[in-house]
């Protein structure tokens, strides 16, 4: 039968409360939904479900179903039951792979099947496994680290096929217990057998060079391996007393060259060296690291100092950034000029300058302006006023959520096709705001992160209120344990949201913070309400010198520093951050529209002591020189004689538009481009005349979308659908029943997706098993022929057929290709 229609009975079988917890645990299934448990059972055995799902599985549960997978036969529904596995991993018993593998089936997975041809009758009814077709596909050639066996490396690899059975030969003469083969095949099948049995490789071994059992242990794990010249020839008939390892184990066939580089260990030697076992290192419980510890206050207060640095930092930033834009490189990013210049500005080295920006720019602090190719500060933002305990959550809403990973500017560019592997090529790095830090799986792995962080934490607690060093080996192995598919990701990213997250405070001294743990939690209120509370009040004065400083004696309000930043030059670093005064500074406060008396009075309300002689002299001589010299914009000018004439134009209301402003009795300039100023003029029955001389160059500007910059809100990556749509489902598959029917039947009264997907497990299956198919092909008039034909091969939507009946091959497209059977069923 087939695996599809299996998987859809077994489906149909389940209650309400089994399916919505399939639902819960897979949600792409129903997304889009169903229309019944045929499409369900076909949708759950594809590809990407399959993989997405293998994804959320632990290390126990993998290793159960490669095991599966590698005592079954989909092909033939040659199954496996709980006590047949038991025997293959050590260090499980019978009942903790009957859970394992019930877990598996509600997961849909694996479902029922019958017990294999010439099993043993058991009073205890042993339940029988198989996995989902697409298994194969997804868990790669190497299941459980095991490699091919020798006849599939006979089939896929032609050198190994031509020297087989000339191998198996030379042992035969040499006195080994192997039988004679005259194919490809048979000597396979021979090596297959001479290397059955651990006692038996053992044997084998007995003779070795001393460094084979120790290069061998390196492929204990994995059936790949690197080795130099891998397909040179090696034979027992040539080899000396100093013959090496590598070329003992080639000359016997214990290791198959793959290409010049590499070899591959085959199946029933990595099982052997095993001693018989495919998982030998089977435990339900997860590992538990060696961790230090730290005191509770050492981990509050190296928290609360991160986040106050870096809101002060943030804050730095908006305000350089507001002074002058950041320019980009034609190809993205900010370049290494701009990022030395802002962190000479910031007082800090370039990696953390990197890493601010990019917090600034995925919070939406600041933006690329189109027109200028410059990341620019939004023209009002509200972050900046904000009670600091709420710049902090904006900051990590922001970064909970977003697709970039700050931590990789300044790495290496790696595997970016394109030019940008060719920039990696040459030693390129990844800079800020550049588009190679993007990562669509970040708030996936960051938020899984966060939550094997809280675990560590909660399973380390102890009574003094120390808390666990958490660094980024211990959260891997957790990480490994609980989602073994996903370990890749992980190691990859690991380090830099660890990093990431004690800038944010929500590591302190190497252990997760109480906010860390709320944010886990997904408890932003209790964050901030925590943050609140132990955050240093914000301070509302400075210390005015007459040395033209001012010192801030802790962490000032946003609004007084952004005054201040405005009249001053912040200094030094830290929370006590000197602010000087000069003629510049005075000037730039000038020139936003304060006034000598307005400074003095803001200096004099906001200072713990009287405004020292030498600033308010400084303030009132640069206002005194301020303004002698006015420079404005102008776009066209409109000469004229006629004083009179002029004047009505600046006084009439027809012109307001244009910004007229008199700057001579004779010349009046204008805010408007040329051609428009005189369209205008032309209008009120002028006639201007029009000087073109400089060659007028008419640009196309965008028109920069209005930013309206609002508080970022995290929302937890959704794991589960809608109890409403879950319900809406139900009644669906309920209400209308899975089209399975007779399993020799025509597969054309299937749904669209079960119809498909039928058809690729038919093609594929007979693929494997050499088999005859009958199937309707319909040709370019629309005419539906029936065909028998052998399949050969089948990809990019094309399917490689031999027709025994004309002794041709032909490809065809599988999308007029009507229904498929096999054969052999027809006759039945």
């Amino acid at each position: 039968m087939s695996l599809i229609r299996a998987l859809s009975k077994d489906l149909e079988a389940r209650s309400d409360d089994s399916l919505r917890a399939l639902f819960d645990a897979r949600p792409d299934l129903i997304s889009p939904a169903v229309p019944d448990f045929a499409a369900l059972a076909a949708r759950a055995s594809g590809r990407v479900s399959v993989q997405r799902a293998l994804e959320r599985l632990n290390r126990p549960q993998m290793q159960v179903l490669e095991t599966l997978h590698l005592s079954t036969n989909t092909d033939t529904e040659h199954s496996a039951s709980a006590a047949g596995l038991r025997k293959l991993i050590s260090g499980s018993t019978v009942a903790a792979v009957e859970r394992i593998l019930v877990a598996l089936q509600e997961l849909a997975l694996v479902h029922r099947a019958e017990p294999p041809h010439g099993a043993p009758a058991t009073g205890n009814k042993q339940r029988y496994y198989l996995p989902v077709g697409s298994l194969k596909d997804v868990v790669g050639i190497y299941p459980a680290g095991l490699g091919r066996s020798y006849t599939e490396l006979v089939r896929l690899q032609p050198a190994f096929a031509q020297r087989a059975v000339q191998l198996v030969s030379e042992l035969h003469r040499s006195g080994a217990a192997i039988q004679g083969a005259t194919t490809p095949m048979e000597a396979a099948l021979a090596l297959q057998h001479w290397t059955s049995s651990p006692e038996a490789l053992q044997d084998i071994l007995a003779t070795a060079p001393e460094r084979t059992t120790a290069l061998l242990a390196r492929f204990r794990n994995w059936a790949m391996g690197a080795v130099p010249q891998a397909q040179r020839k090696a034979s027992i008939a040539t080899e000396g007393s100093d013959v090496g390892p590598i070329d003992w184990l080639l000359a016997r066939g214990l290791l198959v060259p793959l290409d010049a580089a590499h070899v591959e260990l085959p199946h029933s030697v990595g099982l052997s060296l095993r001693g018989g076992a495919i998982i030998n290192d089977f435990s339900l419980a997860p590992p538990v690291p060696e961790l230090g510890r730290t005191s509770a206050a050492l981990r509050r207060n190296a928290a609360l100092g991160a986040i106050s640095e870096t809101l002060r930092l943030v804050g730095e930033v908006l305000h350089a950034v507001r002074d002058q834009p950041l320019a980009t490189l034609r190809s993205g990013g900010v370049g290494v000029r701009e990022m030395r210049r802002l962190a000479e500005l910031l007082r800090i080295d370039q990696p953390r300058t990197g890493l601010l920006l990019e917090l600034c720019g995925l919070a939406g602090l600041i933006r690329l302006d189109v027109d200028s190719s410059s990341w620019v500060q939004p023209p009002e933002l509200e972050w900046l006023v904000l009670p600091r305990q709420e710049q902090w959550l904006w900051l990590v809403n922001a970064w909970l959520a977003s697709q970039r990973v700050p931590s990789l500017v300044g790495q290496p560019i790696n595997g970016t096709p394109g030019a940008a592997a060719h920039r990696a090529a040459s030693g390129s790095t990844i800079i800020a705001l550049s588009a190679e830090a993007q990562r669509p799986d970040a708030p996936v792995v960051r938020k899984r992160i966060l939550e094997i962080l809280n675990e560590l934490t909660c399973e380390a607690q102890a009574p003094d209120g120390t808390a666990p060093v958490l660094d980024a080996a211990a959260v891997l192995q957790r990480a490994e344990w609980a989602q073994p598919r996903m370990a890749r990701r992980f190691s990859s990213l690991i380090r830099g949201v660890l990093a990431e997250a004690e800038v944010l405070g929500l590591l302190g001294s190497g252990a997760l913070s109480q906010l860390g743990s709320a944010i886990a939690d997904d408890e932003p209120d209790a964050a901030l309400s925590i943050l609140g509370e132990h955050l240093p009040a914000e301070l509302n004065h400075v210390l005015l010198q007459a040395d033209l400083t001012a010192v801030a004696p802790g962490y000032l309000a946003p609004a007084l520093t952004e005054k201040l930043l405005l009249m001053a030059d912040a200094e030094g670093q830290g929370p006590a951050t000197i602010y000087r005064f000069s003629p510049g500074s005075i000037r730039r406060a000038l020139d936003a529209g304060h006034s000598a008396s307005t400074v003095l009075e803001f200096l004099r309300e906001h200072s713990a002591t009287a405004v020292p002689q030498p600033l308010q002299y400084l303030v009132e001589d640069t206002a005194a020189r301020h303004g002698r010299l006015r420079v404005g914009a102008a776009a066209s000018f409109v000469q004229s004689e006629d004083e009179a004439a002029l004047l009505e134009l600046l006084s009439g209301p027809k012109t307001e538009g244009l910004g007229l402003v008199r700057i001579a009795p004779t010349v009046l300039i204008s805010s408007a481009p040329p051609r428009e100023t005189a369209q205008v003029l032309r209008s009120l029955g002028l006639s201007p005349s029009f000087d073109d001389s400089d060659q007028q160059v008419l640009r196309l500007r965008r028109a920069p979308a209005p930013h309206t910059p609002s508080r970022p809100i995290y929302t937890a990556p959704r794991t589960a659908p809608p109890a409403e749509e879950v319900q809406a489902q139900l009644d669906v598959l309920r209400h209308r029943p899975a089209a399975v029917g007779n399993h020799h039947g025509p597969e054309s009264d299937q749904t669209g997706e079960a119809a498909t997907q039928l058809g690729l497990e038919a093609l594929q299956r007979a693929i494997r098993l050499k088999q005859r198919i009958s199937m309707n092909v319909v040709d370019g008039m629309g005419n539906a022929n029936l065909e028998i034909v052998v399949p050969l091969s089948v990809s990019g939507g094309r399917v490689r057929v031999f027709d025994p009946a004309k002794d041709t091959e032909r490809v065809l497209s599988i999308h007029r290709i009507i229904d498929i059977e096999a054969a052999e069923e027809l006759r039945q």
